[in-house]
């Protein structure tokens, strides 16, 4: 029998606290993901989501389903749907763009579609007083 497909309403109905706890759990994930590593003396920024891409075949699909990992927890968190959509189509198009290859890779490395999904939900918790203004600016 299916289930019903329903956020978990612990995150949305709790505590901010553990929204909060939540949130900086993905945030530290799409840092690592997007942006871990700097290249000396430039300001280029890329993290193990580029170099995981870069395996033929596996690479793009495991970075694609850490890149959902992120828009689940948002969705178990209780953000709206059109947040949702917004996320889901961040992940899609670095999905669909970074399969390409070599392209797809410098794609990978300058859209940083994790960063922006962590974006878009701290906006959204910083709106709803979940997080302080100071985490909303970071």
């Amino acid at each position: 029998m299916a289930r019903a497909f329903t956020y978990d309403s612990s995150f949305a109905g709790g505590e901010s606290r553990s929204r909060r706890e939540a949130f900086e759990r993905l945030d530290r994930l799409s840092r690592l993901l997007d942006t871990a590593i700097a290249v000396p003396g430039t300001n280029i920024r890329f993290g193990i989501d580029g170099i995981i891409g870069l395996v033929p075949g596996i690479g793009d699909t495991v970075t694609t389903l850490l890149a959902a990992y992120i828009v689940h927890q948002a969705w178990r968190i209780g953000v709206p749907r059109t947040l949702l959509l917004r996320m889901i189509a961040n992940v899609a198009l670095d999905g669909l763009v970074g399969a390409v290859p070599v392209a797809g890779d410098v794609f990978d490395v300058l859209w940083r579609g994790n960063r922006r999904n962590v974006r878009l939900l701290r906006e959204h918790l910083a709106r709803e007083g979940v997080i302080s203004g100071r985490m909303a600016r970071e």
